[in-house]
């Protein structure tokens, strides 16, 4: 089964059953600083999965692109991906475990659907500890349906226990494994008795309390439901293959590298993973550029990890061989095996292929001022007697120039020298360590920031949209925004700097809003009659038929699906500290209030 078939399936299975199909989002998140992408089919849905009526209704399902950049170094191997795919089913306070359990199990086994041999499916359930009692609920529910005794693992909190964050929503999950070990498994085989041959394709959680504090938990008032079924490794398992990258998913990149390089796939361990990185990298590149919201590659944020991606894909390039620009030409390839369930990426094409095309050049560049700072340094190295560069200097090269260890290595044996890859791994450890404590709330989760303040902000953004039209003019258009604790950043159409004169008028309409105290209210209705109304939706967002739309007194109207205060009069004062270009034809606005 391919996996196009595999995801009309799951929705064809679900809309059966009742749900609402809807469409995946952005996987740049709107309004939302604790992530820098989309990570999870859940992430779109916060505001409903926090008690906020959905649109379409109680019961629902999609498929959604996602990115997560905690081990890009892992990537490489048989599995890890930075971009996948999440198949998703949700209940909002509608039915709960023993629904969920029996959909899924359904879904998996049924010959109607996917028919999965049930011997080689096991799951895990929450074990219970201090805080909440052993998910016996669920291991019922699933001995049930005809899981046996011995295929059900209980696990700490730590494997079968979901939290937003320090506080709010959580619950137990159950997680279902398909055996890929050799043969059958035996008796009494799991997750917890044997790991290594179980591998984990579909995640049920169980939203069913809030968590006040570390030691407090109390019961939801509507229990929720949050399924995700990875594609890839469904996928891996319909086609019968050991490896993500041996399905249709990934064969036609893994061809055009082959095609390029002259090396055949499945020769030499060590080339097969330059190729699965390059096969990865590429494929999150193109569908992070090929967004409606997509970055470009930069030094900070979301922009930063893309151009990780494209400079690691260059080097294992490089490593195989390959001396000319290529990475546009994969781009092709993933555009046209893509566009079918992803039609933004061939919308989106032109800018995929020129951001690669500059990146790819940049990075060039890069390496040549690497080798010549390489140069540089020779001299006082060569006072070295015992012939070897520190970690440390090896570790600046690869930091502030962006050059590779292995080619620092080639340089200096071309010396006689050698690289203490130790002191390397050394000062990259502290340099990680550094990052992940200064970026620490940037991959918490989204739940957890549904503050107060964030809200206001939020609010604010239509505001500030709103002023900006009747300054500049109906061309403007949002094309994306930020929002922290403590400011906001709006991106917007617009040729040219705007005036300081335009600055204060429209930081003085926002404000003048806010100081009338106008009423923000909420009516769900179809998409073409909110158009039709006047209500703004943002270009190249995805809507359902039914939508949200948000009107604030006289002054505002638009399509939206985030948090939003009752008044506006709670908002505080509107200050806009900077205007400046974003991208081309693009500006960017922060403000904060006070």
């Amino acid at each position: 089964m391919t996996a196009n078939e595999l995801r009309t399936k799951y929705i064809e299975f679900f809309k059966s059953k009742n749900h609402v199909e809807i469409s995946g989002k952005s996987l740049i998140p709107e309004n939302d600083p604790s992530v820098l992408f989309t990570t999870a089919g859940m992430h779109p849905l916060v505001p409903y999965l926090m008690g906020e009526p959905h649109p379409a209704g109680k019961r629902l399902t999609d498929y959604q692109k996602c990115v997560r950049t905690g081990d890009i170094d892992e990537v490489g191997d048989a599995s890890h991906l930075t971009c996948f795919e999440m198949l998703g089913n949700w209940s909002l306070g509608d039915y709960f475990k023993k629904e969920s359990i029996g959909f899924s199990y359904e879904f998996l086994t049924s010959k109607e659907w996917l028919g999965l041999d049930p011997e080689l499916l096991s799951v895990t359930v929450f074990a219970g500890d201090e805080n909440a009692p052993r998910d016996d609920e669920s291991a019922s529910y699933w001995m049930e349906v005809g899981m046996p005794k011995d295929r059900i693992a209980y696990l700490p909190a730590s494997d079968n226990w979901w939290a937003a964050g320090p506080t709010g929503p959580c619950g137990p999950d159950t997680e279902i494994f398909y055996w890929v070990g050799e043969g059958k498994p035996g008796a009494g085989s799991n997750k917890a008795t044997d790991s290594a041959n179980w591998m984990e394709i579909w995640n049920n959680v169980f939203m069913e309390y809030n968590r006040i504090d570390e030691k407090t938990l109390v019961k939801l008032p509507k229990q929720n439901v949050d399924t995700g079924m990875g594609l890839e490794r469904t996928t891996t398992i319909l086609e019968g293959k050991t490896s993500v990258y041996l399905t249709e998913i990934f064969q036609p990149i893994i061809k055009g590298i082959e095609a390029l390089s002259g090396y055949t796939y499945g020769t030499d361990e060590g080339k097969d993973k330059s190729v699965r990185i390059i096969t990865d990298h590429i494929r999150s590149a193109v569908f992070i550029l090929g967004d409606p919201k997509g970055v470009v590659p930069s030094n900070v944020g979301a922009g930063y990890v893309l151009r990780r991606l494209i400079r690691r894909a260059v080097r294992h390039g490089k490593k195989l061989g390959i001396e000319q620009a290529f990475l546009p030409g994969l781009a092709q390839i993933v555009i046209e095996n893509f566009k079918g369930p992803y039609p933004e990426l061939e919308e989106n094409k032109e800018k995929v292929f020129s951001e690669l095309q500059a990146e790819e050049k940049k990075f060039s560049d890069t390496l040549r001022k690497g080798e010549a700072e390489f140069e540089k340094l020779l001299p006082n190295l060569m006072k070295n007697p015992q012939k070897v560069i520190p970690g440390r200097v090896a570790f600046r090269l690869y930091d502030t120039f962006g050059f590779p260890i292995e080619l620092t290595e080639e340089l200096a044996a071309e010396q006689g020298f050698t690289v203490d890859r130790e002191g390397f791994k050394e000062a990259e450890k502290k340099h990680q360590e550094l990052s992940r404590t200064q970026s620490a709330g940037a991959f918490k989760g989204g739940l957890a920031e549904q503050s107060e303040i964030t809200t206001k902000y939020h609010t604010a953004t239509h505001l500030l949209h709103r002023a900006l039209k009747n300054v500049l003019g109906d061309h403007v258009a949002q094309k994306g925004s930020n929002i922290t604790a403590e400011r906001m950043r709006f991106d917007f159409s617009h040729p040219a700097p705007m005036t300081k004169e335009e600055i204060q008028k429209v930081e003085d309409i926002v404000n003048e809003q806010i100081k009338r105290d106008l009423p923000v209210t909420m009516e769900i209705m179809d998409l073409e009659e909110a158009k039709k109304s006047g209500a703004t939706a943002l270009f190249g967002e995805k809507y359902e038929s039914k939508v949200k739309v948000y009107t604030i007194g006289d002054f505002s109207k638009e399509v939206c699906g985030g948090p939003h205060v009752e008044h506006t009069g709670v908002i505080g004062t509107f200050k806009i500290q900077k205007e400046q270009s974003s991208s081309a034809g693009v500006r960017r606005i922060r403000a904060v209030i006070s």
